[in-house]
């Protein structure tokens, strides 16, 4: 949950914070034997540019890309290698609305905003989860998912699997810890959420991205306590049960929070936000300087920015 959310939902941060890797121990970060994958930012200057962005969801076919920048769910299509200019979203523009995720099929998105659950309503929650469905190449008007999943006025991080259920963060009570939850989809209702577990029930879990599925997860967790942030973790389903999340480990995880994972289309690919910079290193040239300050310009300045890394190494050992 990136930062653009910490100040609505008063969450734990910065000095509050323990890494969960502590506490994991022995979670290897990688397999035996392989080598990080390497992080890039995604379409610099483009989707990636100098406001905050964040939670990347694609269409099935990866041509087209839905994101928040700054409180607004922005769309862009691509064309060979080449991504549009970001415009507003149909259903986005008016409320705070964030954490866009499309459905496997690319059906209906779900995606947080505070706007109001009825027109004449006097107060908005603090953020709820609205759907939107594909009819006829649009984006339908936005309806108000039933109290299964917005059971109170803070609900984030929607994550949609393959047969329509949902996955979400929730405080289980005030002034708790986020915790996630799943709520079944079944003949065309949304069931009674229940609460996701991997073994730790003291953990912050957050920002979940489930393989349609439901093979995998990724999500950003967390211990409270001091000087610590959200890292990156990976679980699989075995037995019907989630195995111990493992680290996605450091070059995945920055230095700061690192949050708000999604999957790609063939959900081979991992994308998140994060606050991560480029050192500049001293001395430099006055080209470097140069090519510095146009970075910098560009996406590179402290913001939200989209990253991906490929998830193959963690993915492919599974079937090994």
């Amino acid at each position: 949950m990136g930062t653009l959310l910490h100040w609505f939902t008063n969450r734990p941060t910065g000095s509050t914070m323990v890494a969960i890797a502590v506490i994991l121990g022995s979670a290897a970060a990688l397999p035996a034997g392989a080598q990080a994958p390497v992080a890039t930012v995604f379409a610099p200057g483009r989707i990636s540019g100098p406001a905050n962005d964040a939670d990347a969801a694609f269409t099935p076919d990866g041509d087209t890309i839905y994101f928040s920048r700054n409180s607004t769910i922005m769309v862009a299509h691509r064309t060979g290698a080449t991504w549009s200019t970001p415009a507003i979203a149909s259903f986005s523009g008016t409320w705070n609305d964030q954490q866009p995720t499309m459905a496997p099929s690319g059906a209906f998105m779900v995606f947080v905003s505070n706007r109001p659950i009825q027109a004449t309503d006097a107060t908005r929650p603090l953020g709820n989860m609205w759907r939107v469905n594909r009819v006829a190449g649009r984006w339908s008007e936005p309806t108000h998912l039933p109290a299964a999943i917005n059971r109170d006025n803070s609900t984030w991080a929607p994550s949609i699997a393959g047969d329509g259920s949902v996955y979400f963060m929730e405080r289980a009570a005030k002034g708790a810890p986020f915790r996630l939850w799943r709520s079944q989809y079944q003949n065309g209702e949304y069931l009674a959420a229940t609460p996701v577990f991997f073994g730790d029930s003291t953990t912050q879990d957050v920002d979940p991205a489930v393989a349609p599925d439901e093979s995998f997860i990724v999500f950003g967790s967390m211990h409270l306590g001091p000087n610590e942030h959200e890292r990156l973790f990976i679980a699989f389903k075995e037995n019907g049960a989630w195995s111990r999340p493992v680290d996605l480990g450091d070059s995945v995880n920055g230095p700061d929070d690192t949050n708000e994972a999604r999957l790609s289309p063939d959900h081979r690919t991992l994308y998140f936000s994060g606050t991560r910079t480029t050192p500049i290193r001293f001395p430099r040239t006055r080209a470097q300087a140069a090519a510095d300050l146009a970075r910098i310009e560009s996406w590179d300045n402290g913001n939200l920015n989209i990253w991906s890394v490929p998830l193959a190494t963690w993915l492919d050992a599974r079937h090994e």
